[in-house]
């Protein structure tokens, strides 16, 4: 497996908001003329700021499918056209560019790859435009858990925190039972996904291993630079473990600083959104033994068809692929098999297309490696959600263990129905 350089990846996580501008100015394809009769998707993402990495993995997977079908003809001759935009995680500005979108660039469908906060900005958009699209980033359950916020045309193929609360808890307990742990800590980001994260975590384990005692909880600011007051805070409680969905480059910043203090020698680090190679790459000296659901590696799910897909994209961009990476892949296979199916960009049948449709994927668990979108919240299941330690090398994880969908699905359901949602 080709190693990646860590010092490259620092680097692109420093782009600049210029760069990121110049990406998207003809979204990567100089051959390609802008045409009345292109298909145009529009993509609302990050590309600036310390989690640029987030809008270039998506946009990277998105340009890798869109050229195969372009190269292949397109739709009767018409090409799809990417208009990339830089939101930079803000949902006044998310939402701003989705009406751009919809209003000046006339697209056809939008891909949705903000983060949780201004994910909810763009699907106040499209549930009053009718434009269809489909969510490939955030993770609040939130999202489409709840009845009030789902709309006909919205599809989500990002994972959701119910699902990782449930597979995460579960694998918890048996490290539980194992290393005797007893006390827990959480450090969150202080917005809609950390505060999702946190409470269905917590909610799940007490399903899993009942008992545990909580000695306090950190609410960081997403993006915040320093750590201190958090890692102090755990250094004075000692709790035999801690639960954290810091993601990215805060993520990175949290262990690089605990592990000065040298907070992982005696507290067990269950971190929900490391094993992604962007993270676990950037950290300065990752520690062996941490424990991570897995986002994206090329280990796991350990098949040939997701070893092709990381060999494909890493030859293309000299990089590994990311969880974002994943979701954005499956997303537009599933948009390009409906506009193959359908013959055109009609959103009501594209959105009938893929409502209950079940699709062979790299990542997919179901029967035949399937994925599914289901047809009451029009959610993604059956993809592969796994739990592991880490080491200090490629491939980063070993000792993984998969979820049980059939599990997280019954939890699933506990969960609605106390929200009242089901």
């Amino acid at each position: 497996m080709k190693k990646i350089n860590k010092y490259s990846r620092r680097k692109i996580l420093k782009t600049t908001s210029a760069i990121a501008a110049a990406i998207t100015i003809n979204s990567g394809f100089p051959a390609i003329l802008r045409a009345d009769n292109n298909i145009k998707i529009g993509v609302p993402t990050i590309l600036s700021g310390r989690v640029a990495q987030l809008g270039i993995s998506v946009s990277n997977a998105l340009k890798m499918a869109i050229n195969n079908f372009n190269n292949a003809g397109g739709l009767d001759g018409r090409n799809i056209e990417l208009i990339i935009r830089d939101s930079r995680a803000k949902p006044d500005e998310a939402a701003r560019v989705c009406r751009n979108f919809i209003n000046s660039d006339k697209v056809d469908a939008i891909i949705n790859a903000e983060a949780s906060g201004a994910s909810f900005a763009v699907q106040e958009v499209v549930r009053e435009s009718g434009t269809l699209c489909l969510h490939t980033v955030s993770e609040t359950s939130r999202l489409t858990a709840d009845p009030s916020i789902r709309a006909w045309n919205v599809f989500r193929f990002s994972r959701q925190g119910i699902h990782d609360a449930v597979g995460s808890a579960r694998y918890a307990a048996t490290v539980i039972k194992e290393k005797g742990l007893k006390t827990w800590m959480s450090v969150n980001p202080d917005y809609a996904y950390g505060r999702d994260s946190d409470d269905t975590f917590f909610w799940a384990l007490e399903k899993f291993a009942p008992g545990f005692e909580i000695l306090g909880k950190g609410w960081p600011k997403i993006f915040q630079p320093d750590y201190t007051e958090v890692i102090t805070q755990i250094a004075r409680e000692k709790p035999d473990a801690i639960y954290t969905s810091l993601w990215g480059g805060d993520l990175v910043s949290f262990i690089d600083q605990a592990a000065l203090y040298g907070i992982f020698k005696n507290t067990q680090l269950f971190a929900i959104n490391l094993a992604d190679y962007t993270t676990m790459s950037a950290v300065k000296n990752l520690p062996s033994g941490l424990h991570s659901a897995t986002r994206y590696v090329a280990a796991w799910p350990n098949t040939e068809s997701n070893r092709n897909y990381d060999k494909s994209y890493t030859d293309l961009y000299g990089d590994h692929p990311t969880n974002w990476s994943w979701e954005a892949s499956v997303g537009i296979d599933y948009l390009i098999s409906a506009i193959k199916e359908i013959g055109g960009t009609d959103n009501k049948k594209i959105a009938e297309y893929i409502k209950g449709k079940q699709k062979e994927s790299f990542m997919g668990v179901g029967e035949g490696n399937t994925v599914r979108i289901r047809e009451n919240d029009q959610t993604i299941v059956d993809y592969s959600i796994g739990w592991g330690t880490t080491i200090p090398e490629d491939p980063y994880m070993n000792n993984i263990q998969a979820a049980n969908w059939s599990t997280i699905e019954e939890l699933e359901k506990e969960w609605l129905t106390d929200k009242g949602w089901l």
